[in-house]
């Protein structure tokens, strides 16, 4: 009979964790792409990006402080470069308004806020206690990340339809919290179990509400395809009513019209 180790049960869930927020982080590849091929990234918002670029520099430098955390390196270090790429494609295609303000924030957040922690963690922290304050401050900023689908999940409810919320993304992101849940749990590190015990809950909770309000959808779409089919005992006033010509209402005419873009999910978090 084998037994694994729980050294070597660690590093498998930490090297499944790290797989699968590799696909997390690629999942809004589609989305720049069709901004390259636009040229223009007018209707979408750059915020969810800055906040995963703030997460994945807060957890690379905890894992530079803690010792031999190599898979929350590798992943955050991968992290780091992929949203530093969407961010600098969003400001070459984006209005004026839009980079300024992207800009702004980069500035204030990602550079400002990530250099201020480590001037005062380096200034104010004993050295013993440095990591643990590092860990709650990730595990604090975890924590409001996998609040944020709080928003979507009630516009699901209000809407009943899961246009905002593809079960792919949601499946994706309950599978990369429980990985770094069991990775945490098993090498002890409460910085990293915990925001991902939040983060299932939530994940759950989504693809709950996308099996319920999936299926009225569906039903929804058949019984409108049903109404609107037509029949032999259509007249000419009916058809002359439905064809009357209804002003041009393209995305590309109407200002944040575009469909706006999800939040990932910081990989250890």
């Amino acid at each position: 009979m084998v037994f694994i180790k729980v050294h070597q049960l660690a590093f498998l869930f930490g090297l499944l964790g790290n797989i699968v927020s590799f696909g997390v982080f690629l999942s809004p590849v589609p989305t720049f792409y069709g901004i390259y091929k636009k040229k223009s990234s007018k209707g979408f918002q750059s915020i969810p990006y800055i906040c995963a670029l703030a997460s994945a520099t807060l957890l690379l430098y905890y894992g530079i402080m803690k010792k031999h955390a190599y898979l929350i390196i590798s992943i955050n270090t991968f992290g780091c470069f992929i949203e530093i790429s969407y961010l600098l494609i969003y400001i070459i295609y984006a209005p004026r308004e839009a980079k300024i303000f992207t800009l702004k924030l980069i500035v204030i957040c990602n550079i400002g806020g990530l250099g201020l922690l480590i001037l005062l963690v380096d200034l104010l922290v004993p050295k013993p206690n440095r990591v643990s304050t590092v860990g709650w401050v990730c595990a604090a900023y975890s924590l409001a990340v996998f609040a944020s689908p709080l928003s979507v999940m009630r516009k699901v409810i209000r809407t009943k339809s899961v246009e905002y919320m593809p079960f792919l993304l949601s499946l994706s992101l309950t599978l990369n919290a429980v990985m770094w849940f069991f990775y945490g749990l098993l090498i002890k590190d409460k910085f990293i179990a915990m925001p991902n015990i939040l983060g299932f809950l939530f994940g759950i909770a989504q693809m709950i509400l996308y099996m319920m309000y999936h299926s009225r959808k569906t039903d929804l779409a058949n019984l409108t395809s049903t109404k609107t089919q037509p029949t032999n005992e259509t007249n000419l006033n009916e058809v002359a009513i439905v064809a009357v010509e209804l002003p041009d209402a393209r995305s590309d005419n109407v200002e944040g019209s575009a469909r706006p873009v999800k939040t990932p999910n910081s990989s250890t978090a």
